[in-house]
C-alpha cells in the first residue's frame, strides 16, 4: 500500500511552536515512528503553500493507495484543498495533533472531514500512526 502523508502549514515548526499544545515531537520524529512500522511504502511532505498542497494530491490520483493529511489551518478555510481530495479516489484520514473542538470556535469546523474516511484528533503525533496502521490494515 503506497500513502502519501501531507502536512500543512507551520507543522514544519513541530516540537518547537507551542509545546504545551502540539508537543515535543517534530515532523522528522513522526516520519521515523510512521515508517517504524514497515506498514507501507509511506511517502511524507509539507508545506506552507495550498497550492502545492492542492498539487500533491492531484499527484496522487492514480499513484497512491490513501492519503493521511494535517492541514493545519487550511482545514478551516481551504475549499480547494477539499476539491482535490473530493477528486482522489482512495481513502483519506484526516488528522489533528491537537484537539480542534476544544479550542478555538473557529477550529471547531474543518471542511475536509467532509470529505475523511476517518478523522483523528487530540491524539498528539500518535494519531500519525494510529492512521498508517489502519490504512494498512483495511487495505
Amino acid at each position: 500500500m503506497k500513502i502519501l502523508i501531507l502536512n500543512g502549514p507551520n507543522l514544519n515548526l513541530l516540537g518547537q511552536r507551542e509545546p504545551q499544545i502540539y508537543g515535543s515531537d517534530t515532523l522528522a520524529d513522526v516520519e521515523a515512528t510512521c515508517r517504524a512500522l514497515d506498514a507501507a511504502d509511506l511517502t511524507f511532505r509539507q508545506s506552507n503553500h495550498e497550492g502545492e498542497l492542492v498539487d500533491w494530491i492531484q499527484e496522487a490520483r492514480g499513484d497512491a493507495d490513501a492519503i493521511v493529511i494535517n492541514p493545519g489551518a487550511y482545514s478551516h478555510t481551504s475549499i480547494a484543498i477539499l476539491d482535490a481530495l473530493n477528486a482522489f479516489e482512495g481513502a483519506v484520514v484526516e488528522v489533528h495533533v491537537s484537539n480542534i473542538h476544544r479550542r478555538e470556535v473557529f477550529r471547531h469546523h474543518s471542511h475536509v472531514s467532509g470529505r475523511a474516511d476517518a478523522v483523528i484528533a487530540g491524539l498528539g503525533v500518535a494519531g500519525y500512526p494510529v492512521a498508517v496502521r489502519w490504512l494498512a490494515e483495511r487495505g
